[in-house]
């Protein structure tokens, strides 16, 4: 006999076709019910009448009767309260990201990952392998984007834009570059979420494939202002394979699906170091927390990036390793990320 998850499971495959979700991910699908052949389920729609009702039932109809032992099913319509429509489809125009077609936000449930490193590396992974791509440094508390692609602390503006600055194919915009290098940021609440929709709308970022956006560290008010901003959004979560990273990057990963984010996978970072002296790696910080992540949460486990001297020393002298020493082993990694998450995007075009 069909049971509820075998039901949700089937429903993934009834996209909504701007949200570029599934139904059931997005929360639309609900109170589901089996009796004998029959299942009963409500389906949560803007409107009662909406443009996209039969086609999401007929959708519906037609999977869940495909189902061994299902002979009738019965869709009950009724709609998504306003919280629920603002946080799916916000009304408030973001006039500076209108022409970026993708998004990926790198995070983590706390600070030391590498996070930072991660997403400059990404960002100019997706620029090597060709895309149009540009960074957002939106790490209200730390912001080091600046010093790690050795860019000025300044900002242009031009017809009340703000101007990216271009640096190794990226456009690059970060709240660094707005307060100089020993000056602290002392914002909380509201201010954090001002700031970042700032950044969004007025930045000039022009026609972009992608839009890489650093995370500050945390499950705190940036996270949750990005997640209403930019539905659209995929995340790239990073941890280390310490089980202390792990209970960190669980909240993560609930904070996202809570606001039902799609997570792109993980990123294993600091995984192992390679040492001359032994033909084994050395597991600095432990072993197998990606995987075991991977594991519980059902997310793919993109990478394991070693623990690379190199790769700390080129962000402190301000050219990343995709630029110092692009065909090493470490920057492979960083390619081949990008390569994977752009097949995502492409296959969820299609």
């Amino acid at each position: 006999m069909t049971n509820e998850k075998e039901v949700r499971q089937a429903l993934q495959g009834v996209i909504h076709p701007s949200l570029k979700k599934s139904l059931v991910d997005l929360g639309m699908i609900r109170d589901i019910i089996i009796l004998g052949q029959s299942v009963e389920l409500t389906l949560a729609l803007k409107a009662v009448q909406g443009p996209l009702r039969n086609r999401f039932v007929s959708a519906i109809e037609k999977i869940l009767k495909e189902l061994p032992g299902i002979a009738q099913v019965s869709v009950k319509i009724t709609t998504l309260n306003q919280e629920e429509i603002e946080q799916l489809f916000p009304t408030i125009p973001l006039k500076g990201i209108e022409k970026v077609r993708h998004f990926y936000a790198v995070a983590s449930g706390k600070g030391g990952v590498g996070k930072t490193t991660v997403a400059v590396n990404l960002a100019l992974a997706f620029a090597r392998n060709g895309f149009r791509t540009g960074l957002l440094d939106a790490d209200v508390y730390g912001p080091s984007v600046p010093l790690m692609l050795a860019l000025p602390n300044s900002l242009e503006e031009k017809e009340g834009m703000i101007l990216p600055r271009e640096k190794f194919g990226l456009r690059v915009v970060s709240l660094g570059m707005t307060a100089g290098e020993t000056d602290a940021f002392i914002w909380r609440g509201p201010l954090v979420s001002k700031m970042i929709r700032h950044l969004l709308e007025r930045v000039n970022w022009g026609d972009l494939d992608y839009l890489v956006i650093d995370l500050p560290p945390g499950t705190g008010d940036p996270s949750i202002t990005i997640a209403q901003s930019i539905p659209q959004a995929s995340i790239l979560i990073v941890t280390t394979p310490q089980e202390i990273s792990l209970i960190d990057v669980r909240r993560s990963i609930t904070l996202f699906q809570k606001h039902n984010l799609h997570i792109a996978g993980l990123v294993e970072n600091m995984s192992s170091f390679r040492c001359s002296h032994s033909a084994q790696p050395i597991e600095i910080f432990g072993h197998g927390g990606g995987e075991k992540l991977s594991r519980e949460s059902g997310l793919p486990l993109l990478a394991q990036i070693p623990f690379d001297l190199e790769l700390g020393r080129s962000g402190d002298n301000g050219m990343p390793l995709l630029v110092s020493a692009p065909d090493s082993e470490t920057s492979r990694i960083f390619l081949k990320v990008a390569s994977e998450l752009a097949a995502q995007t492409a296959e969820v075009a299609r």
